[in-house]
Formats: structure tokens, C-alpha cells, sequence
């Protein structure tokens, strides 16, 4: 039986990663690409574009922790299979959309559920997997995070629009996709019982218990920080960029194709990345070089031109899920958490990724009625916030 679970936890693995790729990054990072061909549909603005892809992260605030603290309460497979219906049916809706208002309200819908499954996704892998080994299972969820938003950025606009006949099909795709993931997750087995306490508890905290406990520790509020900063920095940078590099003359395909570049890039360095945290035993260090070659990559975005464009997208995108993949992992491990309280300390620190993000693409995007490179420098000053926060954390768990 031992040996049949060991097996099992592989496909529970595989299946992690296709949710991360299919149910979350794929239709999130499908946005950017497919903005122009809806806003000439639409005939929306850039400042109308920047709203629409914060109003996806600003039901994320609350859900992002709601649905954490549910994956502690009721187990993670529940809360995936039906987050995974959600996903699809209200990514689905987008579709629907005939103008600013009725998109920006789907929007609204779709980013109450993705925000919600990373943290189930990770507590499982803290669940099937321990010690040396959970940073490289975050390692490859984290990857197929980024394999989804590669396969998003690349082939939603310039491959499946015109196949399918326009983004509203696409969407439509997508929303089915999710659906089928959410059915292999209803015929998944049960979480393994075992004699961690904090594993054997995961699905029994209380609502009402797990969020005050968690909001009293410091170090969940320094990650925060670093996510209010990073996160809002890297999704101003996603939602701008093909809109940036067509208007300063890249033709679409080569916009998409660099956009495309910076998830993978990030898609080849997150295994090795979690692997090295691994071998280092110091989530932090990797961390704190993660952020400073962002900052660097971002900034150097501002003033490109040419091949250093793409430099810059390669240095701010080959740590981008690597340093999630970490993240995730330093929680699980900080000794006032373990998996029984995962779930909820992952939700509120999203919840302030999810705050930099709603606040970031408005921000940065109505700057560019000034210039077209300002919105880079809000965005890398951003970075800049999240780095203190992660240098004011203290060097948590496990260490060997």
C-alpha cells in the first residue's frame, strides 16, 4: 500500500501542475495578448484596458484567503474539484462580453475562484510530500504555472483567435478545459493519512480559528510585503508589455512571442531554482536575488530598445515562478504554520499580492499617456518595497 501511495502521489503531482496551467495561467495570461483585438471590438482605452486586468485580481483580495482557509477546513481535493467548475464556468462568461461594463464585471466574477486554488495546490504538495522534496514538488507546480502562461501568451492570439474564430472562443475553450480538470480531481483519492500531526489536522482547522492565529505572525506579514511589491510588479509588467511593444512598433506576433519569452524562460530555471533552495537550505538568500534581478529586469525595461528589450524580459522573467515556487514552500516550512494552518497563512499572503496587482496596471498604465516607459519605473519601485520586506525577514524553516 506503501508503495502504491508513493506511486499515487506522482499523479496527484501531474494533476497539481495541470490545474496551475490550465484553470489558472492559461486563462489569466490569455488576457494581455487577446486585449487589443477586444478593445477594438470594444472599443475600449488603454486606461479601460489597465482596469480590466486589475478588476481580476480585486475579488482576489478575499477570495484568495476565503478559499485558503476552506482548503484547511474541507481538504484540498474538495476545494480544487469545485474550484475548477467554477473557474471554467466563469471564465467561460468573459466570453459574453459586449463593453466595458459587462467585462469588467465578468472579470470580476472569473478573479473570485483562480485566487483560490494556488493555495490548495501547494498544500498539497505539502501533503504528499515532505523535507528535501517539497521544495522541488512546488518546484514543478510551479512550472506548470509557468508552462500555462506560456502556452497563454503564445497561442491565444496569434494561433487559437484565429482558428477558433475570435477571442470569445477562446474563452469559451478555456472555460471547458477547466470543467475537465475539475472532473479528475473529483475521482482523486483522499489525502494520505500519516503521523505528522499538522498533516493529520490540515482539514480540520476552523474557520473561525485558523485566520486570527495566522494574522498574529510576523513573518506572514513580511511576505505580505514582498508580494504587495513583487506581485504588483510582475502583473503590471504582464498586462503592459504587448500593448507597450506594439506601440513602439513591434509587429503583434513579435510582442506576443516576447511576452511568451519572459513565462519560458521561467518555465526552464523553476525546478532547477527550487532545487537549489533545496541544496542551499535557505529559502531567503534565493529570494532576496530572485527580487534584486526583477528590479534590474523591469527597470532595464524602461529604457530598452531593440535586443535589450529581450534581455530584460529574460532576467525579470527566468526567477518569476521560481520565486513563488520558494515562497510557497518557506510557508509550508515556517515551524508556526506547517500544513495545518497552509492554506490560510498562503491566502493572506496572496491577499496583498492580490492588493499590488489590483492597484498596479491603473497606476502604471495611465502614466503612459505621459511615456510609454514610465509605467516600468512605478512598477520596479514597487520591487524595490517587496525586497525590504524580504530583507527584514528573519531566515525561517527548515534549514540543513
Amino acid at each position: 500500500m506503501a508503495t502504491d501511495t508513493s506511486h499515487y502521489k506522482w499523479y496527484i503531482l501531474t494533476l497539481a501542475a495541470m490545474t496551475h496551467a490550465v484553470v489558472v495561467a492559461i486563462p489569466l495570461m490569455s488576457m494581455p495578448v487577446l486585449f487589443a483585438e477586444i478593445a477594438e471590438e470594444l472599443g475600449l482605452n488603454m486606461t479601460e484596458i489597465g482596469w480590466i486586468w486589475g478588476f481580476g485580481f480585486l475579488t482576489g483580495v478575499g477570495t484568495g484567503l476565503i478559499g485558503g482557509a476552506i482548503g484547511d477546513r474541507y481538504g484540498t481535493r474538495r476545494t480544487l474539484m469545485i474550484g475548477c467548475l467554477l473557474a471554467g464556468i466563469t471564465g467561460a462568461l468573459r466570453g459574453f462580453s459586449n463593453d466595458f461594463a459587462s467585462l469588467a464585471f465578468t472579470s470580476f466574477l472569473f478573479g473570485l475562484v483562480p485566487p483560490a486554488i494556488p493555495m490548495s495546490v501547494h498544500k498539497t504538495c505539502g501533503i504528499w510530500f515532505s523535507g528535501r522534496r517539497l521544495g522541488l514538488a512546488n518546484g514543478v507546480v510551479s512550472a506548470g504555472m509557468a508552462l500555462g502562461f506560456m502556452l497563454g501568451s503564445l497561442l491565444s492570439a496569434t494561433v487559437l483567435s484565429p482558428l477558433l474564430g475570435g477571442w470569445r472562443n477562446v474563452l469559451f475553450l478555456q472555460g471547458g478545459l477547466s470543467v475537465v480538470v475539475g472532473i479528475f480531481w473529483f475521482f482523486t483519492r483522499p489525502e494520505p493519512e500519516t503521523g505528522d500531526v499538522h498533516k493529520k489536522e490540515s482539514q480540520h482547522v476552523p474557520l473561525s480559528r485558523g485566520l486570527p492565529y495566522v494574522a498574529r505572525l510576523k513573518d506572514i506579514w513580511l511576505l505580505g510585503l514582498a508580494m504587495l511589491g513583487i506581485g504588483g510588479c510582475i502583473n503590471g509588467v504582464l498586462g503592459y508589455l504587448p500593448l507597450y511593444l506594439r506601440n513602439i512598433g513591434w509587429t503583434a506576433a513579435s510582442a506576443d512571442i516576447a511576452l511568451a519569452t519572459f513565462h519560458g524562460v521561467s518555465l526552464m530555471a523553476t525546478i532547477p531554482i527550487a532545487l537549489l533552495s533545496d541544496k542551499l537550505g535557505s529559502r531567503r538568500q534565493v529570494l532576496l536575488v530572485a527580487s534584486m534581478m526583477i528590479i534590474f529586469g523591469v527597470t532595464l525595461l524602461s529604457f530598452s530598445q531593440g535586443m535589450l528589450v529581450w534581455a530584460a524580459v529574460i532576467i525579470a522573467g527566468i526567477v518569476r515562478d521560481g520565486f513563488m515556487a520558494i515562497l510557497m514552500t518557506l510557508i509550508l516550512e515556517l515551524k508556526a504554520v506547517g500544513t495545518a494552518y497552509a492554506g490560510t497563512a498562503m491566502g493572506l499572503v496572496m491577499v496583498f499580492s492580490r492588493l499590488g496587482s489590483l492597484i498596479s496596471p491603473p497606476l502604471g498604465n495611465s502614466l503612459a499617456a505621459y511615456d510609454l516607459s514610465f509605467p516600468f519605473l512605478i512598477w520596479a519601485g514597487m520591487a524595490v518595497a517587496g525586497f525590504a520586506g524580504l530583507y527584514l525577514l528573519k531566515d525561517a524553516g527548515n534549514e540543513w
